[in-house]
């Protein structure tokens, strides 16, 4: 008999801001790349985390929200769906942005580096469900509750971690610690490579 269960926990969908910050930008200038990435496609509204696809301003496709101290806003979503077929868990991880979602008022290169390492922390979090269901003992009977958890737990921690980034930063007006940061997230981005291929 073949069994099949289907279960969806809903995207986890959230919005970071940056404040103003010094106008200098870095020298490099993003660059969109057509996506060829296998599995991961991208959509009229959402990008699929990749490393060979950086955020631009042109991505961001919402109308500023004025009469705030932000100057832009970026919207990513860590999903998990998965099902149990003959008494085997299978699942797919999602990680992206939303460009509907997501808007610049300011739009210079800095800030739109403040605002990828907000993509990027989604993205070392998606990892981390993915270790952790690597490392999670199937169990029938209590599986439903058990992969609910350790998802509700991974989104805490990331936006612990998110929030965490914004107030070090101060929204990246601490140019210095802005840097740090990002050095940060580039190198827990290496450290977590082993689990960049979640299904």
């Amino acid at each position: 008999m073949n069994l099949l269960h289907l279960f969806a926990i809903p995207l986890f969908v959230v919005s970071f801001s940056g404040h103003p910050a010094p106008d200098k930008a870095p020298n490099s200038e993003p660059v969109k790349k057509e996506i060829i990435t296998i599995g991961k496609k991208e959509t009229a509204d959402e990008i699929p985390w990749m490393s060979e696809r950086r955020l631009t301003w042109e991505d961001y496709l919402c109308d500023p929200v004025r009469n705030t101290d932000a100057v832009a806003s970026t919207s990513t979503s860590l999903g998990i769906a998965y099902q149990v077929i003959n008494g085997r868990l299978t699942y797919h991880i999602t990680c992206g942005f939303s460009k509907t979602k997501s808007w610049g008022l300011v739009r210079t290169n800095y800030i739109l580096a403040h605002e990828q390492g907000h993509f990027d922390i989604t993205e070392i979090f998606a990892r981390k469900l993915y270790e952790a269901l690597q490392n999670y003992q199937f169990n029938r009977r209590t599986f439903k509750r058990d992969i609910g958890e350790i998802y509700q737990s991974i989104v805490r921690q990331k936006e612990e971690y998110q929030e965490q980034y914004d107030g070090d930063t101060d929204h990246s007006r601490n140019r210095k610690v802005q840097f740090k940061w990002l050095d940060s997230i580039d190198n827990l981005l290496s450290e977590t490579d082993v689990y960049s291929n979640y299904p």
